[in-house]
């Protein structure tokens, strides 16, 4: 157990390397949603239910895998020397960003 504290585990997953995916997910949800319009009538209304209801179950469990593998692939594990390690670079690289400020 404590052979934890020689790795170094950081995510480097940013907004763009999901984006791509959500737009796709999207277009994937009106390309649905035009589908049911397109069948909606007073006689077929269980039918535009059921085209959107298929595509939503169908194509979820594909954006989850998509995502979770995105996000898996962004993880970097790197192996650190306690001895050269310092205590103040533990926390990551925080003390080199900067603060946020407000626009205006």
């Amino acid at each position: 157990m404590n052979n934890l504290h020689n790795y170094r585990i950081k995510c480097t997953l940013t907004f763009g390397d999901i984006y791509g995916q959500i737009i796709a997910w999207l277009i994937v949800i009106f390309l649905s949603l035009a589908s049911s319009l397109a069948l909606w009538s007073s006689a077929r209304e269980i039918y535009a239910l059921v085209t959107v209801g298929i595509v939503l179950v169908l194509s979820l469990p594909f954006l989850l895998f998509a995502f979770v593998t995105t996000l898996l692939n962004h993880i970097e594990v790197t192996a650190v020397d306690p001895a050269t390690e310092s205590k103040t670079s533990t926390t990551g690289n925080i003390s080199n960003q900067k603060p946020a400020q407000a626009i205006g």
